[in-house]
This record gives structure tokens, C-alpha cells and sequence, in this order.
């Protein structure tokens, strides 16, 4: 079965730390990684179910934008079922460090 990938942007790695915890929790999804995008900006990409990602993309918004530190959310995509052209040439696959956590 297809996993879907959910992305949030954040500015600030405090919010996308706050946001990745609340992610995991919410739903049963793997972390990815956190991702350096540009000048303060980082993303946070999980897999999962397409339902577990939807919960846990959610609750990671309403997480990163009630940062106390200023971050917050500055964009978000959810991709339901991922081509296999868009997972061999994009960083959305599981990795050695992720494997072991992969739900």
C-alpha cells in the first residue's frame, strides 16, 4: 500500500523540533528528517498512512505556529500516494537511520 509524505516548512529549528515531536505523537508516521531549506527556514518530512499523516501534519501546524520561541509554520503539502518517479529522484525515502522506526 502507498505511504503518503507530509512536509511542513517552519522558520526557526525550534518550531520544526516542536512541530517533528508533535508529528510522531499525533499520528503513526516515520520521521524523515528535519532538512535545512534556507536562511532560518527548516522542513520536516514524515510517511505514513495517508489519514496518520493528515492527523499528524495538523497537529505539527498548530504546534510550530504556537511556538513560544517565534517561530512558525510557513507552508505545508501533503502528497496522498507518491509516484515512484517522484520517490527515486526526490529525498522522501527511508534511510538507515529511519528504517528502524518505520511504522
Amino acid at each position: 500500500m502507498p505511504m503518503a509524505i507530509g512536509v511542513i516548512e517552519t522558520h526557526g529549528y525550534p518550531a520544526s523540533l516542536a512541530a517533528a515531536d508533535a508529528m510522531v505523537k499525533a499520528g503513526r508516521v516515520t520521521l524523515l528528517g528535519i532538512n535545512q531549506a534556507d536562511s532560518g527556514h527548516q522542513f520536516v518530512v514524515v510517511r505514513g498512512q495517508v489519514g496518520e499523516v493528515n492527523r499528524a501534519v495538523a497537529a505539527g501546524i498548530k504546534v510550530a505556529n504556537d511556538c513560544p520561541c517565534n517561530g512558525q509554520m510557513t507552508s505545508y503539502y501533503i502528497v496522498p500516494h507518491p509516484t515512484e518517479n517522484i520517490e527515486s529522484v526526490l529525498p522522501l525515502h527511508f534511510t538507515e537511520k529511519s528504517e528502524p522506526f518505520r511504522v
